[in-house]
């Protein structure tokens, strides 16, 4: 299992099914942020995958693909997040997608360039919601409760905190990462300003910021220094 996300305090998440130009592309992999992360709830296939794989390995940023198909599983990026719906009421995204991706793949995967994701959907209006049938009224005993199965229970290094186009209860993020010891704690959603990115850096050990690439690029890359300027 790898551990070289350890250190990554801003990550940028790209979704292969939208539109991004080459001068914002350009803008993005070269801003600072730690790492681009490749993935999207839908509309993703191999094809659009590669084709942003390919355009993004034109800079020196480091690049993870998070597998949300197992028909557009892609070589040749440096890690694999694989995540796991843990309050997914719809099995498939817990344990049955998985299963049949290590059907057909699992005796070509590197496993030292692969790590699960303990996903604790936050957001019912989100499109991973709804696509995973997530139960998403939980209250603060529920979440910690979640992210102490990711960790303790099934040794998964990343517990991801994903509340999807809306900002987040921070008290909430604060308490998750006050009791996990070994697991790292991402965060993503709603962060599309440099306050926001302060604010949620200070209660998660990464942030994932997305959406905002799209819709504000200016205030989604000034998350960086943000970040940066904040420190640990």
């Amino acid at each position: 299992m790898t551990d070289a996300f350890a250190h990554w305090r801003h990550v940028f998440k790209l979704d292969p099914d939208k539109e991004l130009s080459d001068e914002a592309l350009e803008r993005i992999c070269l801003s600072g942020t730690d790492a681009v992360v490749v993935g999207g709830s839908t509309g993703v296939t191999f094809d659009n995958t590669v084709d942003l794989l390919a355009r993004i390995r034109r800079y020196e940023v480091s690049c993870a693909l998070e597998i949300s198909s197992r028909e557009a599983i892609v070589p040749g990026f440096d890690l694999y997040f694989v995540p796991v719906a843990l309050n997914a009421q719809d099995a498939e995204w817990i344990v049955g997608q998985h299963h049949q991706a290590l059907k057909e793949y699992g005796p070509l995967l590197d496993w030292t360039r692969v790590a699960a994701e303990g996903y604790i959907i936050m957001n019912a209006d989100s499109a991973v919601a709804r696509l995973t049938s997530a139960n998403t009224q939980l209250d603060d005993k529920d979440a910690e409760a979640y992210a102490r199965l990711a960790e303790q229970l099934f040794s998964m290094p990343i517990v991801y905190l994903e509340y999807s186009g809306t900002f987040g209860d921070m008290e909430r993020v604060s308490r998750i990462r006050g009791l996990l010891r070994k697991a790292r704690l991402f965060y993503g959603g709603g962060i599309d300003s440099r306050d926001k990115a302060r604010q949620a850096a200070a209660c998660a050990d990464t942030i994932v910021v997305g959406n905002a690439l799209y819709e504000r690029l200016d205030d989604a890359l000034a998350t960086v220094e943000a970040v940066k300027s904040a420190g640990s």
